[in-house]
């Protein structure tokens, strides 16, 4: 069963509006409006399952001029140009590429033995593949300043990735050495394609311009060296990439907030596969997405203002590591 195709369109938005969104007060407003509102409702519901995410729906209403404000304002958009959006809805996908999970992978990846050959499934851009080449700022009760910088070996980057901590995360001295990078997606984007960059632009949420400035920076940081990414499904293509990986390379597959997407079947196929791979796997997603790894995670932290609402599960290899803010913004160390 996929979560976003099986659910009513009510439940959907009302769960959404009520437990995912909850730093966005606008889709906040629009998610409960959409739940409440039998008219919209009923055009949302014309569309597939896997087409009914609020994120996916609400980014399109803003494609053809809905602007952040009052539901009102979404409302009269979804009922005028519902052609439009319904269409750019069946043309497009949530493809948010969040740089800021980069902050919480990356005490992962820098533990791992080097190069990293680092394979990211449902990658959309592969803006996630260069935790080599951003800045990070962790802020910590427990660091002497309050706030551990790093940066890569040849100074600041122009994407700087803040992030609070909580509990005793193990942060590198160093960043990773990643000696090769690719990406497998359903539709993968290629940073040059203007379009396709402001319809990630898009995606952010609306108050996040925080999200939006690194998104673009980090846009202009893969342009100077665009990522190797192959179309495929992950189910089915994955080892045929993951046979062009160096063998004298640590393969590294991992992916953050895409499992999802897929129905149970081809959740329980991948995870099973995890178990064969000729390296180590890291997940990134909600609790109940992988619940093999949100087994072994405990109760979920106090912390909900480092962690966030809803927060991620981060695994290594199938054993949960931490509990992760969905945009990247903090991290809860088991």
């Amino acid at each position: 069963m996929n979560p976003v195709a099986e659910q009513p369109v009510e439940q959907l938005y009302r769960d959404w509006g009520e437990r995912e969104c909850d730093d966005s007060p606008t889709y906040v407003d629009w998610s409960l409006g959409v739940a409440d509102d039998a008219e919209v409702r009923a055009l949302v519901e014309t569309l597939p399952g896997r087409k009914r995410q609020p994120n996916l729906v609400f980014a399109a209403a803003r494609w053809h001029g809905a602007e952040p404000g009052p539901y009102g304002g979404l409302r009269r958009v979804l009922l005028d140009r519902w052609d439009d959006v319904s269409a750019t809805v069946a043309q497009r996908a949530t493809q948010t590429n969040e740089v800021g999970r980069c902050a919480t992978l990356l005490p992962v990846l820098a533990a791992l033995p080097g190069p990293l050959a680092l394979l990211e499934v449902g990658c959309s851009a592969g803006l996630c593949l260069y935790p080599d080449r951003y800045s990070y700022r962790y802020t910590s009760p427990a660091a002497p300043a309050g706030t551990v910088a790093l940066d890569p070996a040849d100074g600041p980057s122009p994407v700087v990735l803040d992030c609070a901590l909580d509990g005793d995360v193990p942060l590198p001295a160093r960043l990773p050495d990643v000696g090769w990078r690719g990406g497998l997606d359903l539709n993968p984007l290629d940073v040059r394609d203007d379009d396709a960059m402001r319809w990630l632009e898009t995606l952010v949420w609306p108050e996040h311009g925080d999200r939006r400035a690194r998104l673009s920076a980090a846009v202009g940081l893969a342009r100077q060296d665009p990522p190797e990414l192959v179309r495929g499904d992950l189910t089915r293509d994955l080892g045929r990439l993951v046979d062009t990986v160096p063998t004298d390379a640590t393969l590294v597959v991992l992916h953050s907030a895409v499992l999802a997407y897929l129905d149970e079947g081809d959740r329980l196929r991948f995870t099973e596969s995890m178990a064969a791979l000729p390296g180590h796997w890291v997940s990134n997603e909600g609790p109940r997405v992988v619940p093999g790894v949100t087994a072994t995670a405990g109760a979920p932290p106090d912390a909900a203002d480092v962690v966030g609402q809803a927060p991620f599960v981060l695994g290594l290899d199938g054993r949960a590591v931490a509990w992760t803010h969905g945009h990247g913004r903090g991290v809860s160390w088991i």
